[in-house]
């Protein structure tokens, strides 16, 4: 089956290399070559290409720059999705939109499920609310995948970033009282060959199992990445209230998403923790 990924280059478009099933001939031309902001070059690429299946891992997910860049987080997030499902429904392709548990404003005091009215925060989570509108208008057998937090052995993403602070400073500040689920992309990536296997269409969430506050998160990655190796000591975590950390985009609370029907067609993930200490191995290989 050909497979047409879009945002190839990043940790999801890798991991959807990393666990491609059996069969799977892969299409990941890099952004150079495949412009989704381009609707000539969207087009012209869908229709050489035929594939069976579009996976768009494309996105603009700087959340805190998207305030002062709205119409380049629109452009990518909602026109160029949008742009790519129609150009997956003209050849008859089937369609996967990746967006995120910030198109709720966490305080629902339970999970979110997939049918529940989403109310986002910031820029960003409304261009991602715009990309699954525009997928679902363009495209009537979409599948659109909500997931949170995620993270993976390359690219910028919260692990990274806290392995970086920690070697650097003398003690790390972490939000304490926002709430979600870390996701190892590899993990993600297979949710999304099973359900796209399954024929799965509609609004799926998808997350590891398992719920964390970034400083709880923050405290998995300290612990593990001593383990691995990865770091030489450990420093103090210090938890902090969404107010002592203000940021140009508002976040949501408590977003934690309900995977209960995903996971009736994937079979349960696995926990976050566990996902965690699969992804800093393969940071301590690739660093030996």
């Amino acid at each position: 089956m050909r497979v047409l990924v879009a945002g190839s280059a990043g940790q999801l478009g890798r991991a959807l290399a990393r666990t491609a099933p059996p069969g799977i001939e892969l299409l990941a031309p890099d952004e150079a070559a495949f412009d989704i902001l381009d609707a000539a070059v969207v087009t012209a690429t869908v229709r050489a290409a035929r594939p069976a299946l579009i996976v768009n891992a494309a996105a603009y997910t700087a959340v805190d720059r998207a305030e002062s860049e709205p119409e380049r987080a629109h452009a990518v997030n909602a026109d160029a999705a949008g742009r790519l499902a129609a150009a997956a429904a003209a050849v008859g392709a089937r369609f996967v939109q990746v967006s995120t548990d910030f198109v709720f404003d966490g305080t629902l005091g339970r999970p979110y499920r997939p049918d529940d009215p989403p109310s986002p925060l910031s820029v960003y989570a409304r261009s991602k609310l715009a990309g699954e509108q525009a997928v679902a208008a363009a495209h009537a057998g979409a599948l659109i995948v909500r997931t949170a937090w995620v993270h993976a052995a390359g690219g910028q993403n919260f692990v990274m970033t806290m392995l970086r602070l920690m070697r650097e400073r003398d003690e790390v500040r972490v939000v304490a009282d926002q709430v979600g689920t870390p996701t190892h992309a590899d993990s993600l990536a297979g949710a999304i060959w099973a359900l796209d296997a399954a024929g799965a269409a509609g609004i799926h969430h998808w997350t590891d199992a398992g719920v964390a506050s970034w400083y709880d998160f923050a405290l998995a990655c300290q612990e593990e990445a001593l383990a691995q190796g990865l770091l030489d000591r450990a420093v103090p975590v210090i938890p902090i209230s969404t107010a002592d950390y203000p940021t140009p985009a508002r976040r949501p609370g408590i977003a934690i998403l309900d995977k209960t029907a995903t996971w009736a067609v994937t079979g349960p993930a696995r926990h976050w923790r566990v996902e965690l200490r699969r992804m800093l191995s393969a940071v301590a290989a690739a660093a030996r």
